[in-house]
C-alpha cells in the first residue's frame, strides 16, 4: 500500500493510484519540488497559443507545459471512455465535459496520469502536444451561465457586520443559512483581466444627497471558486450526500468590490453595482478528486447551532473542508517599475469556511433550483481568525481607518489605479504532492470618463 492509500486519512475512501506521491513524470519541469503542477493534480482549463486565431479548446497544466487535449485527440492514442471524455474537451469551453459526471471526470485524469508518467511507453508522440504556458493565452474554462456568491467565512462576515452594524455584526440567520446573492456572470474575466475602476451612486458621510463617482473605496476578496459538473433537474434538490458528486473543481476567485458602493446600496436587497463590474477567475480548475488527499473535518464550535439536517452527514463532518492555502499580494504602478517585488497582503486558508462546498450545493438546491453543468459558486471572502488572515483590505484597514505600508514605501487604505492584486493557492501535506491552483491576477485601471462629459461630446 502507497502512502497515498494509507488507511485513515480523511477522505481516504477518493484516493486512487493518481494521488501516489512517488509518481514523477517525464516532463521535468512537473518533478520539481513546491511546484504547483505536478502529475498529481493535472487541472484542466482552456487556451490557445497566444497572438493566433487558434481556436479554444481544452488543456491540462503538468509542469511549465500545457497538455494540448484538441491535439491528443487527433493522435488517437486513447481509446474506450476516456477517449468519449477526452473529445468533449476539444470543444472551446469545458461544457460538455463538465456534463459527463465524476466517472467520465476520473477515467480521464486517470489516462492522462498514465500518459504523463515518467515510466510511460507512448510518450514520444505526446511531445508534439505540449505548449509552454508562457506561450499560451487563457479563457474562461467554462461558459458560465449562473454565478452565486456565498458569505462562507464567519471570521469576515463578523468583522464586516461590525463596521456596517457595530451593535448588530452578525445576524441570526447567519448561522443557519448559507448566504449567498445573485452574481453577474457577464463580467467574470479569467486571470490578467484589466478593468476600470468603476462608477457608483454613494452617500458620504454628512452630506445631503448621494452623488455618481468613481469609488475610492475599491477593494478585493480573496475567494475560493466552485465549478459545476453535472447539473439537477428543476424540482429535484440535490441531497447533501450526493453534493460532491456535482461539483467539477475549484478554482481562485476575485471579487472585486467597491465598498462606497455597497454600504449605500445593499440594504434591503444587497449587492448590485458595488460586486457586478468585475470577477477574476484562476485559468485552472483543480478536481476535487486532485484535492482528496487534502480533505480534512469539518466542525462547528459547541455553541454554535448545529445544521439542520439537510445540511448534515457524517461525510460532511469527516472531510468536509479542504485545506487549501491561500494568498494576497499587491504590487503598484511604481513598484513594477521599479522592480519591488510583490507585497504579501494576507495568508488564509478555506479550511476556516464555516460552511461546506457540499453544504453550498445542497442549500442552493433544497428549493428545487437547477444548477447546470459550468456554473460558478463562489466562496466569499475567505478570511482566518487572525488579523494578518483577512481576505479584503475593508478588514485589513478596518474600514479604511488604517493605512498599510507596502514594500516600496507607498501607502493604501483601498486599492489605487495601477495597482495589480495576485491570488494565489496550494495544497500541502506531509507525505504528499504539492498540488496549486496558479494564479488569479486583475489590474486596476482609471475610471472611464463621466457619463455627461459623453451626452455633451455628442
Amino acid at each position: 500500500m502507497s502512502a497515498a492509500q494509507s488507511p485513515g486519512d480523511a477522505g481516504a475512501q477518493r484516493l486512487n493510484a493518481t494521488h501516489d506521491p512517488a509518481l514523477k513524470s517525464w516532463i521535468a519541469a512537473a518533478n520539481r519540488p513546491r511546484g504547483d503542477f505536478p502529475i498529481q493534480n493535472l487541472p484542466f482549463g482552456i487556451f490557445r497559443r497566444a497572438g493566433t486565431p487558434e481556436p479554444f479548446r481544452g488543456g491540462v497544466a503538468i509542469g511549465d507545459q500545457v497538455l494540448d487535449l484538441g491535439a491528443l485527440h487527433e493522435l488517437r492514442q486513447v481509446s474506450g471512455s476516456a477517449a468519449d471524455a477526452l473529445r468533449a474537451c476539444t470543444e472551446p469551453t469545458l461544457n460538455a465535459f463538465m456534463a459527463l459526471g465524476t466517472d467520465a471526470w476520473s477515467v480521464l485524469r486517470a489516462e492522462l496520469s498514465r500518459l504523463l508518467r515518467e515510466d510511460a511507453k507512448d510518450a514520444s508522440p505526446l511531445r508534439s502536444t505540449l505548449v509552454p504556458q508562457a506561450d499560451a493565452e487563457f479563457a474562461v474554462p467554462a461558459r458560465i451561465g449562473d454565478y452565486t456568491d456565498f458569505y462562507s467565512s464567519i471570521y469576515h462576515a463578523t468583522a464586516v457586520g461590525a463596521l456596517f452594524r457595530p451593535d448588530n455584526p452578525l445576524l441570526p440567520n447567519y448561522k443557519w443559512v448559507p448566504i449567498a446573492y445573485h452574481g453577474r456572470a457577464s463580467s467574470i474575466r479569467v486571470s490578467g483581466q484589466e478593468f476600470r475602476r468603476p462608477r457608483g451612486q454613494v452617500k458620504p458621510a454628512g452630506a445631503e444627497f448621494p452623488q455618481l463617482v468613481p469609488t475610492q473605496r475599491l477593494d478585493y476578496e480573496l475567494e475560493v471558486g466552485v465549478f459545476i459538473g453535472t447539473g439537477n433537474a428543476l424540482g429535484h434538490p440535490v441531497s447533501i450526500d450526493r453534493a460532491e458528486q456535482h461539483v467539477f473543481g475549484l478554482c481562485l476567485l476575485n471579487d472585486w468590490s467597491a465598498r462606497d458602493v455597497q454600504a449605500w446600496e445593499y440594504q434591503p436587497l444587497g449587492p448590485f453595482l458595488a460586486k457586478n463590474f468585475a470577477t477574476t477567475l484562476s485559468p485552472w480548475i483543480v478536481t476535487l478528486e486532485a484535492l482528496a488527499p487534502y480533505r480534512t473535518s469539518w466542525s462547528r464550535p459547541a455553541g454554535d447551532p448545529q445544521p439542520l439536517d439537510y445540511l448534515d452527514s457524517p461525510q460532511v463532518r469527516q472531510s468536509g473542508a479542504v485545506d487549501v492555502q491561500l494568498e494576497v499580494y499587491i504590487d503598484t504602478a511604481r513598484m513594477r517599475a521599479e522592480g519591488t517585488p510583490s507585497h504579501r497582503l494576507a495568508r488564509s486558508n478555506f479550511r476556516h469556511s464555516y460552511w461546506t462546498v457540499a453544504q453550498m450545493v445542497a442549500h442552493h438546491t433544497v428549493n428545487g433550483c437547477n444548477l447546470e453543468a459550468g456554473d460558478l459558486l463562489g466562496s466569499g471572502t475567505q478570511s482566518g481568525p487572525a488579523a494578518d488572515e483577512a481576505g479584503s483590505l475593508l478588514e485589513l484597514t478596518v474600514g479604511g481607518k488604517q493605512l498599510l505600508t507596502l514594500a516600496s514605501g507607498e501607502t493604501r487604505t483601498f486599492l489605487a489605479d495601477g495597482d495589480r492584486v495576485t491570488l494565489r493557492g496550494w495544497c500541502e501535506k506531509p507525505g504528499y504532492a504539492q498540488v496549486g491552483f496558479g494564479e488569479a491576477a486583475g489590474t486596476v485601471l482609471p475610471a472611464t470618463q463621466d457619463p455627461k462629459e459623453n451626452q455633451n461630446a455628442k
